[in-house]
């Protein structure tokens, strides 16, 4: 089922994203977040009345999905960036393809142009559902971040909305 996110979500959604936080690439942040910090930013996206919906089966939250500024300057409101984060053990099972199509369809419904997916480099898994989804590669950033002691390539795939 999914369905809009809840407050009383964030720890469940903290567990999730704290996996790529200490084990991947996937996310550049570097630092385990609590509970408290996925409230904030769950309030600081609903403030802006964007989306953010979450995947639950039998009861257990197994994904997340959000979007959000892209950048900063107010001409850029039209193009937002995509977020959507599985628990690890549900990966593989289709559920990102049925969210993020949700997310995408929220997304036209308040009437956004265009959407941004950023990949960090090596992620077929990802790069793989942004095509599926109509996604375009439009650009890669070479070597433009550091984790693990690792130089990260980045991508960006845009799908245009209208």
């Amino acid at each position: 089922m999914i369905r809009n996110v809840s407050l009383s979500d964030a720890p469940r959604i903290a567990e999730i994203y704290n996996y790529y936080i200490n084990n991947t690439i996937i996310t550049f942040e570097e630092t385990e977040i609590d509970a408290g910090e996925i409230e904030r930013r769950i309030q600081h996206v609903r403030e802006k009345h964007f989306p953010y919906i979450v995947y639950e089966e039998d009861g257990r939250l197994l994904a997340y999905a959000y979007i959000d500024n892209w950048r900063s300057r107010s001409a850029y409101d039209i193009s937002l960036e995509t977020s959507i984060y599985l628990d690890i053990h549900a990966t593989g099972k289709g559920i990102g393809p049925v969210l993020y199509r949700e997310l995408i369809t929220k997304s036209k419904e308040i009437n956004i142009h265009s959407l941004i997916g950023v990949i960090s480099l090596p992620n077929e898994a990802s790069r793989k559902l942004h095509e599926r989804l109509g996604f375009r590669l439009v650009g890669n950033f070479r070597e433009s971040g550091l984790k693990f002691n690792r130089l990260i390539d980045v991508e960006f795939w845009q799908l245009i909305l209208s």
